[in-house]
């Protein structure tokens, strides 16, 4: 006798389950795509090579700058003009630093020509007008 509310016995004697109450199997190990692009790296030189050469500096240029920093304008502003010109010739680098040693130097040669107008003229007047006499 089959009681109504136990499922249906399958050949073994067990019950049967229905399809859709069946546990799904789980899907096939699927490996994770691969990834667009490699990433490139760029290429070492060999143990014992050298590396590609550096442009070179001009280093007229770069005295120049610093040159014209510390004060002494003159001398910046001849190597400044002077590295310029070697720049365009073979193509170093330091084309900044000489424009710059440039506007430095003549700007450092028009703050002593101020200075000499603004201050040391009137001290000379001064000194003369107050009559003292070593």
């Amino acid at each position: 006798m089959t009681d109504v509310n136990q499922p249906p016995a399958d050949a073994a004697g067990g019950p049967t389950i229905p399809p859709a109450a069946q546990p799904e199997a789980a899907p096939a190990y699927s490996p994770p795509p691969p990834p667009a692009q490699a990433p490139t790296y760029a290429q070492q030189p060999a143990y014992g090579q050298p590396y590609p050469a550096q442009p070179k500096w001009n280093v007229l240029s770069i005295l120049s700058f610093i040159l014209s920093i510390v004060g002494i304008s003159l001398v910046g502003i001849v190597l400044g003009h002077i590295g310029l010109s070697q720049v365009k010739k073979t193509g170093e680098q330091g084309r900044g630093f000489a424009i710059a040693g440039l506007i430095l130097g003549y700007l450092g040669i028009l703050a002593g020509i101020i200075l000499f107008f603004a201050v040391l003229v009137p001290l000379f007047f001064f000194a003369a007008a107050n009559g003292d006499q070593y």
